[in-house]
C-alpha cells in the first residue's frame, strides 16, 4: 500500500478548503505544483511545528484525464446531482481540492497563499472556505459532529483503498459539500425537537433510543448484507460570516469506496422506505449549495505525478555518484 496523505491524523482546530478549476492549457503548471505540495507544506510547517500543518490534495474525474496518463482510480467519477421531492444536492465545478488543517489559521493561511500564487494563470479558485473548531467539537447547530467516526484499524479500512485497486492502494475518495443553515428556523425548535431531527441528545451527545427513521443518524447508518457497518471518515468543520449571516457546515467525507458516502447522500435526499418525510429532516434546516467528488492519491503518486497520456517520458540520466562527506561533489 502506498503512503496515505494526512487523512487519518487527528482533527485540527483550523482548516481552509480550496476548490479549484484548471484552465485549458494550465495542466503543466498545475502538475508542477502538485509535485511540490509536499515540500511547500513541509517548509511552512517547519516554522510552526506545534501547529501540525497538513495539506491533503485531491483530483476530480475530468481533471484526472487532463493531467495524467496511465491507469485511473477504479471508482473515480463526477459527483451526481441528487434531486428529491423537496431538497437537492447540486453538483458543482471542481478539478482540485486542497484540504488544509492546522492548530491555528495562520499556518493554513500561509500555505494557502503559496498554493494560490503557484496556481496563478493556470487555475481558478471557485470556492474558498475557512473552517474553525467550535465548542466541544460541535457544529453551529449545537450538536457534537463526528462522534461515529471510525478509529484505528477501522478508520484505515473505511477511508483507504486497498488491494481491490492495487495501483491506487493508500488513496481515498472524498466528497465535499457546503451546507448553509437556516439558523432562525433551527433556533425556533425546542431542544427536544432538535434532538429528534438529529437523533442524538444535544447536551451529552448520546444516541436516542427511540430513533425516528428520518433522523440524521438513522439516514446515515448503513450496514452491509452481513450486518457490518459501512463507514466513512468525516472531517467536517463549521464556517460562518457574522456580517452576512451566513452560517454552515463544510461536509468532507473520505472513503475507500465512494458508493458508501453516495448511498448515505441518496438516503438523505431521496429518502428510504421507512422515512415518512422522504428525506433526512436535517435538510429542512440545512441546504447543500455545492457538491464535488475527488480522488486523493497516495503520497508517492502526488510527489511524482505521471505525465499526460500524449507525452512520452524522456529516458532517465544515469545517477551520479557523490563521494563528498555530505553527499555533495567528489573527493577525487
Amino acid at each position: 500500500m502506498g503512503e496515505p496523505q494526512a487523512i487519518l491524523v487527528p482533527l485540527n482546530r483550523s482548516a481552509i478548503f480550496l476548490v479549484v478549476t484548471v484552465h485549458e492549457g494550465g495542466e503543466d503548471g498545475v502538475r508542477d505544483l502538485l509535485a511540490d505540495v509536499t515540500g511547500l507544506t513541509r517548509s511552512v510547517g517547519f516554522r510552526v511545528p506545534a501547529d501540525r500543518l497538513t495539506c491533503v490534495t485531491s483530483i476530480g474525474s475530468a481533471a484526472w484525464d487532463r493531467l495524467f496518463g496511465g491507469p485511473r482510480p477504479a471508482a473515480l467519477h463526477p459527483f451526481e446531482e441528487l434531486r428529491g421531492d423537496r431538497h437537492c444536492a447540486p453538483a458543482t465545478p471542481g478539478d482540485l481540492l486542497f484540504h488544509l488543517t492546522a492548530a491555528t489559521t495562520a499556518a493554513c493561511f500561509e500555505l494557502a497563499g503559496k498554493l494560490v500564487e503557484r496556481l496563478s494563470g493556470f487555475a481558478e479558485i471557485v470556492d474558498h472556505t475557512v473552517g474553525f473548531g467550535y465548542f466541544e467539537q460541535r457544529d453551529l447547530l449545537g450538536f457534537v459532529d463526528g462522534t461515529e467516526n471510525p478509529t484505528g484499524a477501522a478508520a484505515y479500512s473505511a477511508a483507504l483503498v486497498g488491494a481491490e485497486d492495487p495501483d491506487f492502494a493508500g488513496g481515498s475518495y472524498v466528497i465535499v459539500q457546503k451546507y448553509l443553515h437556516a439558523m432562525a428556523d433551527w433556533r425556533a425548535l425546542s431542544v427536544g425537537e432538535q434532538e429528534r431531527v438529529i437523533g442524538r441528545t444535544k447536551l451529552d451527545d448520546f444516541e436516542l433510543a427511540d430513533q425516528a427513521p428520518d433522523s440524521h443518524v438513522a439516514m446515515n447508518s448503513l450496514t452491509d448484507a452481513a450486518g457490518v457497518a459501512r463507514q466513512i471518515l468525516r472531517a467536517n468543520m463549521p464556517f460562518g460570516d457574522v456580517a452576512t449571516g451566513e452560517y454552515g457546515t463544510y461536509y468532507i467525507a473520505y472513503a475507500a469506496d465512494p458508493d458508501v458516502t453516495e448511498t448515505m447522500l441518496r438516503r438523505m435526499f431521496l429518502g428510504t422506505d421507512g422515512a415518512a418525510a422522504g428525506h433526512d429532516r436535517i435538510l429542512d434546516f440545512s441546504t447543500a449549495v455545492t457538491g464535488t467528488l475527488f480522488f486523493t492519491p497516495p503520497v508517492e503518486f502526488l510527489d511524482n505525478p505521471p505525465p499526460p497520456a500524449d507525452v512520452v517520458p524522456a529516458p532517465s540520466a544515469p545517477a551520479r555518484v557523490a563521494d563528498g562527506s555530505l553527499g555533495i561533489g567528489s573527493l577525487r
